[in-house]
């Protein structure tokens, strides 16, 4: 009798969230995501130039109806975010751990990722209070400056956090009003394709939060270059890197935001100059006694 052969499961593919759909890389290409003992654990899509097009297309089109979303609203929904991931926190403690993080180290960046989304979700009607202000002028006039999202934002998350790095970056641009484009980790994608799957479930509009997994040496100059993005935001880059995307976003005068070295699971990695970054001011002027 012929001995039975040792079955080889069945390794999960996750998928790209684009426009709040799933869809698969448009080039059909995947890496596998190995363990430190070289057993695959998954399939990531690869994601490509035309996926982060893409992206831009439903974030440009999602982010003027968001923008307009209540203060009290957008707190509500980053706040429900929290909820669903609290829901779910085995799972994402599994996926860490599946990445090569401690057990104790994963449920600690599980827990500070939802108690983040609280806090940026507790900032979503306040930080305008911070920030804005009553300018003294010479004329009759009232000065008022205020804050505006800066639009469409893309994000390198760092490569060495799963989850809280991403999460410390995707909650305080959306908070404000913005929409966004980001590239998850290449180490540890897992946790940013079942975040998106958070999302999904929680209120956010399709487009407002895209997330691609794929190369960062493929798409860096990409999220850096792309004539309909407002910022970048990257987390992890070299000098020369660094450079580069500077030299690739003055093309058409987008804000670059370098967020390196930071240690996200850290409490000085939440603070509202976070929600800042991705603001512009707007200026009011208004004659008095009209």
């Amino acid at each position: 009798m012929a001995a039975k052969s040792k079955r080889v499961p069945v390794a999960k593919t996750y998928k790209i969230y684009i426009d709040g759909k799933f869809p698969r890389t448009e080039s059909g290409r995947y890496f596998a995501l190995e363990d430190k003992k070289g057993a695959v654990i998954a399939n990531v899509c690869r994601g490509s130039r035309k996926d982060f097009r893409n992206a831009v297309v439903a974030a440009r089109k999602a982010q003027p109806g968001w923008a307009k979303a209540s203060a009290y609203l957008r707190g509500q929904i980053l706040y429900r975010i929290a909820e669903m991931l609290e829901g779910r926190r085995e799972q994402f403690v599994a996926e860490l751990r599946a990445q090569g993080v401690a057990n104790r180290a994963a449920e600690k960046e599980v827990d500070t990722s939802i108690d983040r989304l609280i806090y940026f979700a507790g900032w979503a009607d306040k930080y305008q209070q911070i920030f804005s202000a009553v300018n003294p002028v010479s004329s009759s006039h009232f000065n008022f400056s205020v804050l505006e999202p800066t639009g469409v934002v893309s994000v390198l998350a760092p490569d060495d956090s799963g989850l809280i790095g991403l999460v410390s970056n995707i909650a305080p641009a959306i908070v404000g009003g913005n929409s966004c484009v980001v590239l998850a980790s290449e180490s540890m994608p897992l946790c940013a394709v079942s975040f998106a799957e958070v999302l999904h479930a929680s209120d956010v509009p399709g487009g407002v939060v895209n997330i691609l997994t794929g190369f960062r040496s493929e798409l860096t100059e990409q999220f850096a270059s792309h004539m309909d993005v407002n910022a970048v935001v990257y987390c992890d880059a070299d000098k020369k890197t660094a450079a580069a995307i500077q030299v690739a976003a003055a093309d058409n005068i987008k804000r670059v935001i370098s967020r390196v070295r930071i240690r996200w699971p850290d409490a000085s990695a939440q603070h509202p100059y976070l929600i800042r970054d991705t603001q512009e001011v707007k200026t009011t002027w208004h004659p008095i006694g009209v």
